[in-house]
């Protein structure tokens, strides 16, 4: 062997090689035929798809969180993973609080639709679907309601305003087949004697029980957030094509964003059980507005779990593990929904975070030292890898046509 400076002549092996060498330093490789999205620390291609990493055995459910501070590459990497899981012919939508696809839909030739008081769009967030029984339709209506009023009153029901809730639905299914909000506001301001009945009360009783409610409704059908969910949606949208961008900026910074963003995400559901058999991406951006009330959290996470039912991966976008802690106090259900959302999404992408957040991150991800450590030290478009039980540090490539459509800062240059 011959020997420079002390050390010995360089050695070049193959990946696979250096994996035998090194067992318990470089990770297995997935070996999935799939999207391509860089190279990781040990020199191979790293490529993912959640759909083949469920049918290999690597994951039990498709969902995945996505974190990182500003600046890091976070929404680089989203928007180029989009792109490329297009290109493989999958299905892609996006709740897009900040207006920041507009630049991918427009590559791909789709139009954002623009949802926002005065715009011209409308959403029955109460449509869950022509094929679901009326049992479960009633049901999944109810939780959307109890999710949209806490929400909008910032606390949970009373029993008797759940109850009111419940029985003014029911009044409003028999009215419509397909009920909106309008109709269940006008069921909570005058209920009929029947519903009374059923709750053991008089007319007076219940409509006491559902006046704050109603007026909380009536912000979504005649107040400030008026013609967004007010009526049937809005004939000849079409959710058929590959790309769909709800674009929600309009109203980005206002309190109201968790509320929208649960009325949005349970209209796109309804097309989802339509059982088409498309894979479809859902991207859910600023997660953390959904999860800053506690029965919109319990709406989100449910709808997580049945992600596998609909061939659905669910993307949550956040800046960092803080943002769930934040949603409630410690111990708080509120916190353990949140950070439920993490054990519910087996593929976690973490980009760079400070050391605090990294701190925070290992503890709820339990990372290792070692990977808290590189946590608080990544670079620009690196990001660890947690898929399953297996970790990759991974530099992402982007093509110079995705550099322009993830470019969010070139108004600092």
């Amino acid at each position: 062997m011959r020997w420079r400076c002390g050390l010995p002549a360089p050695h070049r092996a193959t990946t696979s090689e250096l994996r035998a060498l090194y067992p318990f330093v470089t990770p297995e490789p997935l070996e999935i035929d799939s999207c391509y999205l860089g190279r990781e620390a040990a020199g191979g291609l790293f490529c993912f798809d959640p759909w083949g990493c469920y049918e290999m055995g690597a994951l039990t459910g498709p969902n995945m969180v996505v974190l990182g501070q500003i600046g890091r590459g976070k929404s680089a990497f989203v928007k180029s993973f989009l792109w490329r899981q297009l290109i493989f012919g999958r299905q892609c939508w996006v709740l897009d609080p900040k207006g920041e696809y507009g630049s991918l839909a427009e590559a791909w030739d789709a139009v954002p639709l623009r949802l926002g008081p005065g715009l011209g769009l409308r959403l029955n967030p109460l449509d869950v679907g022509c094929s679901t029984p009326s049992e479960h339709a009633h049901q999944r209506r109810s939780e959307l309601l109890a999710a949209v009023l806490a929400s909008s009153l910032g606390r949970g029901l009373l029993p008797q305003e759940r109850a009111a809730t419940d029985v003014a639905l029911a009044a409003a299914e028999e009215r419509a087949r397909v009920p909106t909000l309008p109709v269940v506001a006008e069921a909570l301001l005058s209920p009929g004697e029947d519903q009374a009945r059923l709750l053991g009360t008089d007319t007076e009783g219940l409509r006491q029980d559902g006046r704050q409610l109603a007026l909380e409704l009536r912000r979504l059908v005649q107040g400030d957030l008026s013609g967004m969910f007010d009526a049937e949606t809005t004939p000849g949208i079409a959710l058929t094509g590959r790309l769909v961008v709800l674009d929600l900026s309009v109203l980005y910074g206002s309190p109201a964003l968790g509320l929208l963003l649960v009325c949005a995400m349970s209209w796109l559901q309804s097309a989802m059980r339509a059982g088409d058999g498309s894979k479809r991406l859902v991207v859910l951006d600023e997660a953390w507005a959904v999860l800053s009330h506690l029965p919109s959290a319990r709406w989100l996470r449910a709808t997580f779990k049945l992600s596998r039912s609909y061939g659905v991966a669910n993307v949550a976008v956040l800046h960092r593990l803080s943002d769930l802690r934040a949603a409630g106090h410690d111990g708080s259900e509120q916190q353990r929904l949140a950070e439920g959302l993490l054990s519910d999404a087996e593929t976690r992408v973490l980009f760079g975070q400070s050391a605090a957040d990294a701190a925070q991150a290992g503890e709820l991800l339990g990372l290792s030292t070692t990977e808290v450590g590189l946590l608080g030290q990544l670079p620009r478009g690196v990001a660890l890898w947690k898929v399953g039980q297996r970790s990759y540090l991974v530099e992402h490539d982007l093509s110079r046509e995705e550099l322009a459509l993830a470019d969010t800062d070139g108004a600092m240059r």
